[in-house]
């Protein structure tokens, strides 16, 4: 009876948002035959953000914010943004294109308590909220600093750009480079959004670890997508560059400047197709917004292949999970699932006390999907490699492999390697998301992979393998995952 009526919830839930994003894409263009493609699709994803409608695709998310009582997020397309709002950050209604123009920026509250959007046209601009949808916008007034004695006006660029409110004062931060390369990422002030005064470059210094080149650009990392926001007791700048992608620093505000203390990356590897120095990588142009609850939460362009055989052809422009961002006393960014995901879970399994010998494998008999989210507790023991085959086929071959390496220091999805280090004694700690041809991983909060993986539609087997030493599960769970999208 409980999943007879947790089913139903979940049915009424998909229900309400397709009702209200009916009308606006029948007008569009094509799209009957478009939905129609797509949803006879069975790679398709079913429970990340991803639009119905042709050539609206969802890439650089930007200008997300909670206002009165929704949450609204937009996408670059072609002569505009796409707009999208939702009350619980899983079910998204679709708004009419809001014909902003201009590339990446962000949204915050002005001194005046109105929704500002900061972007880029040939200078700075911003754009302000005519109605508590956020659909209707006056604007572009362009942001004209004045220059002060001495400086030369160049180094003010045109990038990227961010806007944030601390007391009186608006400050913007314009992108490119952190220090030093003829442009650098700098900083302008205002109290009343008319006047702008140059403050100076953003950044006090750059951090180990991140490129640099003088010579060449294709081994100089930018500052692009830039978001700044309070977070624990540090600042969190979580930008890209364009070469490597997602990465993020923590540090101190003091004078007007950043002052970095950490850098990290959240992207692993480049998109497939992609060589050293290309634009992009897997996980690509994030953007944030504060919840009211005080959570954090963040999105980025899952920038993938669309070359593969099995992939669809808007596969490429998906937007990832919602994460939750956290800094907690002891310093290290926590990242885990948005907790509202839990909703879509639907035919709950657990089994426990689960050991696979060395050279072994155990696949699972009563969990298999494409459409899943698994939670495994695995007890640190002697195991060299170890972990969870996905999206395998009867033979337990051609799946997804997700490989813990503590010897390594790393967890490894697919052909892509992130850092990872287990604590003297810790369990690990393995949060899967299987959406049909994307599989997103969660570790310890402490880490988080991605990767699109090309599949048979049928190949749904979940295997355990182990080398090395013995491989003991202390609890697995899973569920099947309802579809999110309103189509």
């Amino acid at each position: 009876m409980k999943n007879q009526m947790k089913r139903c919830l979940v049915l009424m839930a998909l229900l309400l948002p397709a009702c209200a994003f009916a009308a606006e894409p029948n007008e569009v263009k094509g799209y009957k035959d478009y939905r129609s493609k797509i949803i006879a699709d069975q790679t398709r994803p079913i429970y990340h953000l991803l639009s119905p409608l042709p050539g609206h695709h969802c890439a650089d998310p930007n200008y997300a914010m909670f206002w009165k009582g929704k949450y609204h997020l937009f996408f670059i397309v072609p002569g505009g943004f796409s707009h999208v709002s939702s009350v619980d950050m899983v079910h998204w209604r679709w708004h009419p294109t809001a014909p902003l123009g201009g590339l990446s920026g962000t949204m915050f509250v002005n001194r005046d308590g109105i929704p500002t959007i900061i972007t880029m046209h040939q200078k700075a601009v911003l754009f302000f909220a005519k109605d508590d949808d956020l659909v209707n916008w006056s604007g572009p007034v362009v942001i004209e600093p004045k220059v002060q004695p001495g400086q030369d006006g160049s180094r003010i660029s045109n990038w990227d750009p961010d806007a944030w409110v601390i007391g009186n004062t608006t400050y913007a931060l314009q992108g490119v480079y952190p220090l030093k390369t003829g442009t650098e990422a700098s900083l302008m002030k205002s109290t009343d959004m008319k006047n702008w005064e140059y403050v100076g470059p953003f950044m006090t210094r750059e951090m180990p670890g991140v490129l640099q080149s003088t010579n060449n650009p294709r081994q100089h990392e930018d500052i692009s997508c830039p978001n700044f926001f309070k977070i624990g007791n540090k600042w969190m700048l979580l930008c890209i560059s364009h070469i490597r992608g997602c990465r993020y620093y923590l540090g101190d505000w003091k004078n007007e400047q950043f002052v970095p203390e950490f850098h990290a990356r959240m992207n692993w590897s480049l998109a497939e197709g992609m060589k050293d120095g290309d634009h992009g990588g897997e996980f690509f142009a994030p953007e944030s917004l504060l919840a009211p609850d005080g959570r954090r939460v963040m999105w980025a362009w899952l920038f993938a292949s669309i070359n593969k055989i099995n992939y669809g052809e808007t596969w490429q422009v998906v937007q990832s999970l919602p994460r939750e961002l956290s800094l907690p006393k002891d310093g290290v960014l926590r990242i885990k699932p948005l907790k509202e995901l839990e909703q879509l879970r639907y035919n709950p399994i657990c089994e426990k006390d689960i050991v696979v010998e060395d050279g072994g494998t155990n696949r699972l008999a009563t969990v298999s999907g494409d459409t899943l989210e698994i939670m495994a507790t695995i007890k640190q023991g002697d195991a060299s490699r170890y972990g969870v085959r996905l999206l395998c086929d009867k033979d337990n071959t051609n799946g997804l492999d997700l490989v813990v390496e503590p010897g390594a220091k790393s967890i490894k999805l697919g052909s892509t390697t992130a850092p990872f280090e287990l604590k003297r004694g810790e369990d690990i700690q393995l949060r899967i998301f299987v959406d049909r041809s994307i599989v997103e991983v969660f570790v310890n909060e402490r880490q988080a992979v991605v990767k699109q993986h090309a599949y048979a539609p049928g190949d749904v087997g979940v295997c355990l393998f182990s080398e090395g030493g013995k491989m003991k599960v202390r609890e697995l769970k899973a569920w099947t995952m309802a579809a999110s999208n309103p189509w």
